[in-house]
Parts: structure tokens; sequence; C-alpha cells
């Protein structure tokens, strides 16, 4: 019988057949190895993920309090998990008058217009509605240190942060694509060699046609499929504060609300197994250190599963 054989679709960003099949026959057992000892991978269980998440923030914050250093964050998507931090920091009565967070990306029109703070399915809106205003009035920081892209700060994004020292922690988690916030590998904006790329800060670009796919199944934007409704741009950090931030905490655990159907499981072991290539954008922090959690959904070994469809 003939072998059937075949390219990827000239869509899918990362190509190389070899490498894609090699990181889609990791094992479970496999998955947490690495030679970098400063980039650790650990799987964890699937309810794990957000504990750890939602601990990591909170000390940090205590620390700010308690040493009276700032801390500055950039932060990822509108997560309504910010709102169990506030409710500790309520409860524990933790002064967060040194707390300084940037939003790592927000949504922009086709013209590359931002979306302003007020609008409901923005990443700004929702850190201020889950986060800044979940917090007591008495414990939060003004509304000046929680900030997000606007048409103004663009140009002045990255700088904001390097005069702030740098972010302390950066949180991330890989897109389909493997972008790192809107660091999309496919965008005309963001194509340079490696070098070149890790150097870049801060703009707008141009978002892949599987991101419109992935965040038209958020609940968000009403998890149907709605193409339409995600915008096709976006303001984002650029691989510069990335690599800038003192440390990084990168997660990996979507799946389709609870099932183990997920689109996260290959780009996962590209993202850390595979070559560090601007074309897997989150294959940069295989160099830094930086501390990765991979839920035991996404670590389940790639294989056919003939009793399932969809």
């Amino acid at each position: 019988m003939k072998k059937f054989d075949y390219n990827p679709s000239q869509w899918v960003p990362f190509r190389d057949k070899k490498i894609i099949e090699n990181v889609r026959n990791i094992k479970r057992e496999d998955i947490a190895k690495h030679h970098n000892p400063e980039y650790k991978i650990r799987v964890v269980p699937d309810p794990d993920i957000e504990f750890l998440w939602i601990t990591d923030i909170f000390s940090r914050i205590v620390r700010s309090m308690e040493t009276g250093e700032k801390l500055v964050m950039i932060l990822p998507n509108p997560c309504p998990s910010y709102k169990y931090v506030a409710r500790l920091i309520n409860a524990c009565k933790i002064d967060c008058r040194n707390v300084y967070a940037f939003a790592m990306d927000e949504y922009a029109d086709e013209n590359g217009n931002i979306a302003p703070e007020d609008w409901e399915f923005g990443f700004t809106h929702a850190m201020y509605k889950y986060f800044l205003y979940e917090i007591d009035e008495a414990l939060r920081p003004p509304k000046e240190q929680i900030i997000g892209f606007t048409n103004e700060n663009l140009k002045d994004y990255g700088k904001m942060i390097t005069d702030m020292g740098g972010a302390d922690i950066c949180y991330s988690g890989p897109g389909w694509t493997g972008h790192l916030a809107f660091i999309e590998p496919d965008a005309p904006e963001f194509r340079a060699p490696l070098e070149e790329w890790k150097e870049m800060g801060p703009r707008i670009c141009t978002l892949s046609p599987f991101t419109l796919a992935q965040n038209s199944l958020h609940g968000s934007f009403g998890k149907s499929g709605d193409l339409s409704v995600v915008p096709p741009k976006a303001a984002t950090i650029g691989p510069a504060e990335v690599i800038n931030a003192k440390h990084r905490f990168d997660f990996h655990s979507l799946s389709v609300h609870g099932t183990t159907t997920s689109w996260q499981r290959l780009i996962t072991r590209l993202v850390l197994h595979g070559p560090v290539t601007p074309l897997v954008p989150e294959s940069i922090l295989q160099t830094l250190r930086t501390d990765v959690y991979v839920s035991e959904t996404i670590a389940q070994n790639i294989e056919p599963d003939w009793n399932k469809g969809y």
C-alpha cells in the first residue's frame, strides 16, 4: 500500500515535520525533563494550576507589603481568578500600595485603535473588574498603578516597564500558535531573525486566524466559534519585556470546559521541547529562568481516540 504523505498546511506557522513528530511522541513521563535547570517543568493535577497561580501572585503581594519594595507584574488575559487573589488580600488586610501591574496585551481594531478600558470584553477592563475593584478601597493600589495599553501610551509602554526596573514577574501561557501574550509567529509585525526578534518591544500585532478560532471559544465571546466577534489586531508586549523580567511563571492547562479535549497538548510539547524560534514565540522561555506548570490533562500522551469525534 502506498504511504499517504503530506506537508502541514501553509497556514501552520511551524512546519518542520520531523520536529513535530518528535515532540508529538513525548510521553507523559518525559515531558518534565529539560536540559536547562532554570527552566523548571512540573506536571500537576488540573485543579492545582489555578491554586498555584493564585498562591504565587498573593505571596508576592504579601512580600511587597512586608518589605516595602514595589512589585511590578505583567499580567495575562481576562482571568476571573483575579477575584480570588483580591479576596485573600481583603481577608488578610494586605496593603497593596506597592503593587504595580501591566496588562500584557489588549485587543485593537483593524486600524490599530486599542480597545478602551470600558469595553466589557477587554483585558484592561477585566483587570480592573476582577482585580483592582475587588480589593477593598483602603487596601487597593492607586488606579494609575494598574496599567493597560492605550493609543496614547503604546509607544512608551516598554519604557514604562523598564523605568520601573523591569517586571519582577511575567505570567503567561501558550496560545494555539505558541504565542506569548499576542506575539504571534505569523504576524508581519514580528517577522525578524531570532536575535533581532528578542529585542522587539510593544506594538500592534495582526492576530493569527488560529488565535481568532481559539478566542472565539472563550466564554466572554459566547464560546460558540463566532470568528467575527474577536477583534483582528491587538496591542502586545514584545519579547524584550518577557526576557527582561526577573522571573516568569508559565502555565499550560487549557482544555475544552474540563474535558480531555485540548488544542494545547501539541503546542505545549513544541513550546517546551522544540527549537527556540520566533515561529514558536513561547519557546524563548526555554532559555530563561521560568517556573512551568503543566496539567495532567495537557501532559497526557497524544494518541488517537476513536471513541470520540469532536
